[in-house]
């Protein structure tokens, strides 16, 4: 470590005190809105591709993998569960859940409950 000059061990030793705190900001845990907002969202794949799925009443938000936010109505079903908007369709039964797109089925696997990461 090489030594700095008395006028700058002051500024250097404000500087890694700040970094500190910085570090134990990002730390914290999720706020309580995350974490009611995470107990109906789940993680599943796509294709290759991680999609995230938040249930609402009567709605399916999704988020696809380049960004792009789907909403989702929810329709009757004779079982499981059923939501559409006229272009892509998701349904099925507790994690065994599969999504339409333009008429073609694909299964969604690994679907689980979203990890809200902590700050």
């Amino acid at each position: 470590m090489r030594n700095l000059p008395p006028s700058r061990e002051p500024l250097t030793t404000s500087a890694m005190a700040l970094a500190t705190l910085l570090c134990a900001a990002c730390a914290m845990p999720p706020s309580k809105e995350e974490v009611e907002a995470a107990k109906n969202t789940y993680a599943c794949m796509f294709v290759d591709e991680r999609i995230v799925i938040r249930f609402e009443l009567g709605e399916a938000r999704l988020l696809m993998a380049d960004g792009n936010r789907v909403a989702l109505y929810q329709i009757p079903a004779d079982s499981g569960v059923r939501f559409s908007n006229g272009v892509m369709e998701l349904r099925g039964k507790g994690m065994d859940l599969q999504l339409v797109n333009h008429g073609v089925p694909t299964q969604l696997k690994n679907c689980e409950p979203f990890v809200v990461p902590t700050k």
